[in-house]
């Protein structure tokens, strides 16, 4: 069963900008910290960014000031988080995938599938 459901994703050319969306289940609404994690093949998978209530945003260096990570908790409890990517370039390409957990703790499992199926990106040179 799947525990977030990842959208957004699409094929677009350098420099483009896309939206991803990230809806948790009920298992994951009161999750502190909420990440995006990215796969390319032949790469290891790669947190990308995640927020937290208590540490803020975070971003890899690859994708600062180009990605931005934002949540929307609704007071019907859905918990939806967003990863804003602008001026997307060729190496951006990958599954993107959302996962709740502290990084530290969860590793690659979200490149794994176990969360969710993740949302391909592809960027043309």
């Amino acid at each position: 069963e799947e525990k977030v459901v990842e959208s957004g994703g699409g094929s677009v050319s350098a420099g483009g900008s896309l939206r991803l969306s990230c809806t948790a289940s009920t298992s994951t609404l009161h999750a502190s910290h909420m990440g995006w994690y990215r796969q390319a093949p032949g790469k290891q998978c790669e947190l990308v960014s995640h927020i937290s209530s208590d540490e803020g945003s975070w971003y890899a260096t690859s994708v600062k000031g180009r990605f931005t990570i934002s949540q929307d908790k609704e007071d019907n409890g859905k918990n939806t988080v967003y990863l804003q990517m602008n001026s997307l370039k060729f190496e951006d390409t990958a599954v993107y995938y959302c996962a709740p957990g502290n990084p530290l703790d969860i590793g690659n499992w979200p490149c794994k599938g176990y969360w969710g199926q993740g949302t391909q990106v592809t960027v043309s040179s």
